[in-house]
């Protein structure tokens, strides 16, 4: 495949493996800078009961041979990428110019790889990436007899191997390490923990197995990329087909999509398309999952927010599984901004060796590859913070995640306060529109570096509660949690239709009100909430934040009726929210400082 991707896919297709390129600022040791060999390789794996090839190439640094052995770094692109894009091949550059063996490869249904786009399922991409770490253990030779006996080995047929990228790139690590506790070390950056969550968000507590609101910006765009690779990619390998009706992905996926894209969500349908999904994501394995691993997630990130690593971080930490966490500035949805933006990873520039995600990433290959016992691998939570100016400062750092510190009521009269006693009885009402009526984000914007709409919600179809003006500053550092009670007559009467379609949705979010009525919807940032029950109250978790309300500023909690990247509500529904004693709804905050 042409390094050059064809220009309409391009962005896309590199910013979801942008992750992938941090190796890029890695500095080599003098001696060995720029010293090495590269030489393309295919192997033949099986995986889901197919035979694939995959197209890879090792990175040999000069001076590892079998005598003078040296780790392994393994690698793949993100979704829509090949191992010669831009941000996977500096995976092999990088740590090859710092004496790491390194092997990057297309993933299964990209680039020169067959098989079709399987969501890396560990059942088949960690299967297929396994086959390569069987190669690195010397179990196995490349399709042309090529072995690789210069890698150290902490016992025969196990090489002392770790893997890093980001998005797609980064969830098949942890597929892979599931089926193969061979892994040493795991970077995964920018990736989901459950992909029913990410692709239908329903925020409410408890909601298991009920579908919330399909992100179909988001889902459609990743979708059309994926069918689009035969038509993209010549001369594909016959494994990559699959059928008319479902051209490149694995047949359930396709499934999937068209029943989300229906609008339409029968039981029995629905908790199939949830059981795949969840199915082929870290939620269903990561139990598996032993090998140390730091996370890496973006703040700036509406396709996998900052809640997605976190579940995935509880897990392994509840398990025993070493695990740290760093939610750094830049994700899907954007890249770089504010005061502090030199001293993060800026993947364009290569300043991984003077950024401290950068500088953790190394520390923690030096201390589980290189067996570096003495290598401090920094604090367990640490989160970039766009509010400070000295680069030394940018990042906190914690050994737990902040609790949930402050709360406020919501007041019958539309204020934000912060005991009981000053709650005002009252009701308010909101109804939703056949259309739309507010806008968070045009999802794939901030992704190609579009311009965007600032966020709105129409009168009439949504409810504010607005704080005083904050006396002194409010770091919240998470994922802020609201209760609610509803009332909605019509939604009652459709909600035990059994289709999950005619239960109501409403949409969440924080605003930041400034002095002079600027709004800033925190990262563009909101929860999706399909009501279990609207005859009982329901408890929401906001996608996690870190942002500063300064002084004379003010919170503002919303709840909509609709959201343009999101489906919505089929029918019209009026809500009405009662605010009083026994009814008054609460937003709770995690705050970090005193």
């Amino acid at each position: 495949m042409s390094r050059r991707f064809p220009r309409f896919r391009a962005p896309l297709a590199l910013a979801l493996g942008a992750a992938l390129a941090v190796p890029l600022a890695l500095t080599p040791p003098a001696a060995a800078a720029g010293s090495y060999t590269v030489t393309p390789l295919t192997f033949t794996v099986q995986a889901g009961g197919r035979s694939c090839a995959v197209d890879a190439d090792l990175y040999r640094p000069a001076g590892v041979d079998r005598d003078h052995p040296a780790p392994a770094v393994l690698g793949t692109n993100g979704f829509g990428g090949s191992k010669s894009d831009g941000s996977t091949d500096t995976i092999g550059k990088a740590f090859a110019q710092r004496g790491y063996v390194s092997l990057v490869y297309s993933g299964l249904g990209f680039g020169r790889s067959g098989c079709l786009v399987s969501l890396d399922d560990p059942d088949i991409d960690g299967a297929a990436a396994s086959q390569l770490v069987d190669f690195l253990g010397g179990k196995r030779a490349a399709d042309d007899g090529t072995t690789a006996d210069f890698v150290t080995r902490d016992a025969p047929g196990d090489p002392r191997v770790g893997m890093i990228g980001g998005s797609y790139g980064g969830a098949v690590q942890l597929a892979t390490a599931a089926v193969d506790h061979r892994l040493d070390a795991l970077v995964p950056m920018i990736t989901w923990n459950d992909l029913a969550y990410a692709l239908d968000p329903n925020n409410a507590v408890g909601a298991t197995g009920v579908p919330g609101a399909f992100k179909w910006q988001w889902t459609n765009g990743f979708y059309l990329i994926g069918e689009g690779q035969p038509l993209l990619q010549p001369s594909l390998d016959p494994s990559r087909v699959n059928s008319l009706a479902c051209l490149h992905f694995v047949t359930e996926a396709c499934r999937t999509v068209h029943t989300l894209n229906s609008g339409r969500y029968p039981a029995d349908r629905t908790a199939e398309l949830l059981a795949f999904a969840r199915r082929v994501s870290p939620v269903s394995y990561l139990h598996r999952v032993k090998a140390p691993t730091l996370l890496i997630q973006g703040q700036a990130d509406t396709l996998f927010n900052l809640n997605e690593a976190t579940a995935t971080y509880r897990t392994l930490k509840a398990q025993g599984t070493p695990v740290k966490m760093i939610w750094q500035s830049w994700g899907h949805s954007g890249g770089i901004s504010g005061p502090a933006a030199a001293a993060e990873l800026d993947l364009s520039k290569g300043n991984l060796e003077t950024s401290y995600v950068g500088r953790r990433i190394l520390s923690w290959f030096d201390r589980h590859l290189r067996k570096q016992g003495h290598t401090d691998t920094g604090p367990a939570f640490a989160y970039h913070r766009d509010w400070i100016a000295d680069p030394d400062r940018t990042y906190a750092g914690a050994d737990r995640l902040p609790a949930l510190g402050r709360t406020l009521y919501l007041s019958g009269d539309g204020r934000l306060v912060d005991h009981p006693a000053q709650v005002t009885p009252g009701r308010r009402t909101y109804t939703n529109w056949a259309i739309p009526t507010s806008h968070s984000e045009s999802s794939l914007a901030g992704l190609l570096g579009m311009p965007d709409s600032p966020p709105r919600d129409a009168k009439g179809t949504h409810l504010a509660w607005t704080s005083a003006p904050l006396k002194r500053p409010l770091d919240v550092v998470g994922a802020p949690r609201a209760t609610l009670r509803v009332v909605s007559p019509k939604a009652e009467r459709t909600q035990h239709s059994g289709d999950a379609a005619d239960q109501l949705v409403l949409f969440a979010k924080v605003y930041d009100i400034a002095p002079d009525g600027t709004r800033t919807l925190v990262r563009r940032l909101v929860a999706p909430v399909r009501v279990p029950d609207v005859t009982r109250s329901f408890t929401v978790t906001l996608p996690g934040i870190v942002h500063r309300y300064d002084t004379g500023h003010r919170l503002r909690f919303v709840i909509a009726a609709s959201d343009d990247a999101y489906f919505g509500n089929r029918g019209i529904k009026p809500v009405t929210v009662v605010s009083g004693p026994g009814h008054t709804g609460m937003l709770r905050l995690p705050v970090a400082g005193p």
